[in-house]
């Protein structure tokens, strides 16, 4: 799933309109990687035709180590920033409720549930969320 968020985001890739951002720490090893996020054109699932004026935030990703730092709060922020500069209207994300710190880093920046759906992933039964900010 990762990797077709991934390979999705390259093959489509607007600059002007798309983001990706790679938090890292310098270490005596070179730079660790603690995070990451990506903000791009929210898209109809079905036909996949780009929503206007709506921003979609995927793959919101703290590594363990680097959990309890702000972090995911500072790469959701950003996410804002530049959906703002970029003339977004609202920004959409789909999470699971299962991940309450990424729940309360979405709720706490003003996003807010607009809809839930039960689903089976991972071999688990999930409820799905989507959230929503208003820009």
């Amino acid at each position: 799933m990762v990797a077709r968020i991934a390979a999705d985001f390259i093959e489509r890739f607007e600059p002007r309109r798309e983001a990706c951002w790679i938090a890292e720490r310098d270490t005596a090893a070179g730079p660790q990687r603690l995070g990451c996020v990506f903000l791009v054109r929210a898209r109809d699932e079905a036909t996949g035709a780009v929503e206007p004026g709506v921003a979609q935030l995927r793959m919101l990703l703290v590594e363990p180590a680097a959990r309890g730092l702000g972090l995911g709060k500072r790469l959701v922020a950003e996410c804002e920033r530049f959906a703002r500069a970029r003339g977004y209207r609202r920004i959409r994300l789909w999470t699971n409720s299962v991940l309450l710190a990424a729940r309360g880093i979405y709720e706490a920046a003003g996003y807010r549930l607009i809809a839930t759906e039960k689903h089976t992933s991972f071999g688990k039964r999930l409820v799905g969320e989507t959230w929503e900010l208003v820009l």
